[in-house]
């Protein structure tokens, strides 16, 4: 059923549980309630318990599944331990998310979920459809609202959590000289403060693009050592020589704005960023017991 083909992109972007078309509506806010979610009388087979917040065995395996499938249209390939420790981690990360959303005050009742569920049928083309997809994947009702009802609050805290990004923010606009050899950096500093133009030795290094760095924000580049002699330089100014893990560096701004709006690209990255932070630093502080056999 290619309508309800899973969407492989949740909170992080790794796996998910929703059908085509609701991926936009994971970041819509169901009524909030304070009703807490009733989970079942029968102690379910547990996978993950992430500071007693517990995920079932069903929704790893249903996790599991959607991955595999995923492999399958796409030719990607993981060993099965790879696979685990994907799946692991996209719960985990999720529940982390979840729980911080609920204790933000943000939490779906049974009936927002059942609305959420009905909208989901709807979207896939009924009830019949749903229950197929589920099916396929291995979703019990009870497995499908509890991944539903985690992947809501962890899309809704997720947001909260981009949402700081500033947009616009200062930026510089760089361009640099990179050698592999210190000693030629030191003939390249020497030549420019001879008075030999940087943008025609910065062609010589690299024809292609004579250096230029672009626009970028603070957290932006792989090298932070450039990033930061780029901010600390005015515009036309040129640095002294810069050690990285690539080589040596020198760097000269061409223009800087305080508020300037950040490009797709580098909005991208702030963003995966922050979440990479946030949730790293939140396994630092959390007990995390994993339940697999």
């Amino acid at each position: 059923m290619a309508a309800a083909v899973l969407v492989l992109a949740a909170c992080m972007g790794n796996t998910a549980v929703l059908p085509t078309n609701a991926q936009t509506a994971v970041t819509e806010q169901p009524q909030a309630s304070q009703t807490p979610f009733q989970p079942s009388a029968t102690p379910r087979p547990l996978s993950v318990v992430v500071n007693g917040r517990e995920v079932s065995l069903a929704a790893y395996q249903a996790e599991l599944n959607l991955l595999s499938a995923a492999e399958a249209e796409t030719g990607a390939a993981h060993s099965e331990a790879e696979k685990r420790e994907m799946v692991l981690n996209e719960l985990i990360d999720r529940a982390l998310l979840a729980a911080q959303a609920e204790a933000d005050g943000y939490s779906l009742d049974a009936s927002a979920l059942e609305e959420r569920v009905a909208q989901l049928a709807a979207d896939v083309g009924g009830n019949d459809a749903l229950a197929a997809w589920q099916t396929q994947f291995g979703f019990d009702d009870e497995t499908f609202r509890e991944v539903l009802r985690e992947s809501e609050l962890a899309a809704w805290q997720r947001d909260q959590i981009l949402a700081a990004i500033p947009d616009p923010q200062e930026q510089v606009h760089a361009r640099q000289i990179r050698t592999r050899e210190k000693a030629t950096a030191e003939d390249v500093l020497s030549n420019l403060k001879s008075g030999a133009e940087f943008a025609t030795l910065a062609k010589q290094y690299d024809p292609t693009t004579g250096g230029d760095l672009g626009w970028f924000p603070r957290g932006y580049l792989l090298q932070p050592e450039i990033e930061l002699a780029a901010f600390d330089l005015q515009a036309g100014e040129t640095s002294e020589i810069i050690q990285s893990a690539v080589g040596f560096h020198i760097v000269q701004v061409v223009e800087r704005n305080s508020e300037r709006a950040l490009s797709p690209l580098a909005r991208t990255i702030l963003h995966q960023k922050a979440l990479n932070n946030w949730l790293d630093e939140q396994k630092t502080n959390s007990k995390i017991e994993i339940l697999l056999p």
